[in-house]
């Protein structure tokens, strides 16, 4: 089956995460970077938004599972997004998601927790 690569560098986000008492009382900025392989299960039709999908969704399902409530653990989070994306789009084949913090520490850009996942895992 052919498939097609839809990805996103660092969808930027506040979301309300972590355990400490100062990530317990504030949002913080998340750094989110997907790669989904999706079927293609037809032509691109450049006059039919309904031939692909559609890129806005992905990124409304994630930015939602990320902002709706407090969670403890990144590793938590992350299973949470790649769970949503394969429950709501049939279509996504195989995923890897990278979630980062890029205000944990001052001494790096980011740290963060990433998993691949394929639909049939």
């Amino acid at each position: 089956m052919l498939t097609r690569r839809i990805y996103f560098s660092q969808l930027a986000l506040d979301a309300r995460i972590g355990i400490l008492e100062h990530e317990l009382r504030a949002t913080q900025p998340l750094h989110i970077d997907v790669e989904v392989d999706i079927d293609i299960s037809q032509p691109v039709n450049d006059h039919n938004i309904q031939t692909v999908l559609d890129y806005r969704l992905l990124r409304s399902a994630i930015v939602e599972e990320c902002t709706q409530a407090h969670v403890n653990l990144i590793e938590t989070l992350v299973e949470q997004v790649a769970d949503r994306l394969f429950r709501e789009f049939a279509e996504v084949r195989h995923l890897k998601l990278r979630i980062s913090k890029p205000n944990a520490f001052s001494d790096c850009a980011a740290v963060g927790v990433e998993i691949q996942r394929s639909r049939n895992d």
